[in-house]
């Protein structure tokens, strides 16, 4: 069995042969990446090392040492000062010119789909995206004050996005379809569940049932407590959530839904473990606990580890305890 199948089984709901190694999309130096994640070029022109950069919609990104480089919509420089007016600012690109199948086949042609997951990035960031055009305080208030243009607004983008996707999925059969949405805090959602069922929910659906339709499996990136929204997820047909945080009752989600949601996650390496005296004794007892906690019936996959800014190798020790760990204890786990 590969790597790829066991975690495709883990996926549906069933006991793997040994315990998954969640990889986020990529994969370590020297080892065959346990998924590799597709997305639509025009739809991510704000990847890559530039900085800053303009997306498609007009919003300017800037790298963020503190997200490790990653990039976010420069503060205080956004594009829609009030949701009313959305139909003269937001305006979606012409894709009357791309042809989605040679650049599927181009983006499959770098992968080993006998050792790879392929996973399809579905840009249904619904949430994030109005976040992104208006910041947060004018965004949630949006949501609050004007509940039906942000609706027509998402409808607009979903009615855009349905195209690219429903092209893309086609063309590439992915075995997975990704739903990313960050829309929670680390201590709570920043809406509730019944305006995420109003108001972002239809969009998220839509999006992933073009996957659904073809088979594929769906999971969800949304950080923070966002344990509120775990039965919507259920109801689309999402069936693993990453990273899974520990500001959420991971336990009781565990007993509760058991193998239903696969939790990619439930680690927390701060506090005491991030201070450089740490000892490898300290280390490996959380890495068993964590495995002990969440692994036993399947439905867990690890994802472990310690990062740290551009250049900082002050992890390297605590990642190689980390490693022994798994290799010993974690991927030996269902055949004790």
């Amino acid at each position: 069995m590969t790597e790829k199948e066991n975690y495709l089984m883990t996926l549906r709901g069933e006991q793997p042969e040994w315990l998954p190694r969640f990889s986020f999309g990529g994969g370590r130096p020297g080892v065959t990446p346990l998924t590799s994640m597709i997305t639509p070029k025009i739809l991510s022109t704000h990847f890559g090392p530039t900085s800053p950069v303009v997306d498609i919609w007009g919003v300017t990104y800037v790298a963020v040492e503190e997200a490790f480089g990653g990039k976010l919509p420069e503060p205080g420089n956004f594009i829609l000062k009030d949701i009313t007016q959305w139909r003269d600012v937001i305006k979606t690109p012409d894709i009357s010119g791309i042809d989605f199948e040679a650049e599927a086949q181009e983006a499959l042609d770098k992968i080993d789909r006998n050792e790879t997951a392929v996973v399809f990035d579905l840009n249904a960031n619904f949430f994030q995206l109005l976040m992104s055009f208006m910041g947060f305080t004018e965004g949630l208030l949006a949501m609050f004050e004007e509940p039906d243009e942000v609706k027509a607004l998402y409808e607009y983008v979903s009615e855009w996005l349905t195209q690219i996707n429903t092209r893309m999925v086609n063309y590439i059969k992915p075995d997975i379809v990704s739903l990313i949405d960050d829309t929670a805090a680390w201590k709570s959602s920043f809406i509730s569940v019944d305006m995420y069922r109003d108001l972002v929910k239809p969009y998220h659906a839509r999006q992933v049932k073009i996957g659904k339709d073809i088979g594929c499996l769906a999971d969800v990136h949304n950080c923070g407590r966002c344990e509120d929204f775990i039965d919507d997820w259920i109801e689309m047909g999402i069936s693993a959530w990453n990273p899974a945080q520990t500001s959420n009752d991971l336990v009781g989600i565990k007993k509760k839904y058991g193998n239903k949601m696969v939790l990619c996650g439930c680690w927390d390496g701060s506090r005491r473990l991030r201070d450089p005296d740490v000892t490898e004794e300290e280390v490996k007892r959380a890495i068993y606990e964590l495995i002990d906690t969440f692994a036993p019936g399947g439905g867990f996959m690890f994802t472990a580890g310690f990062m740290g800014l551009p250049g900082d190798t002050s992890n390297e020790q605590k990642n190689k305890w980390v490693n022994e760990v798994y290799e010993e204890h974690g991927k030996n786990f269902y055949k004790k």
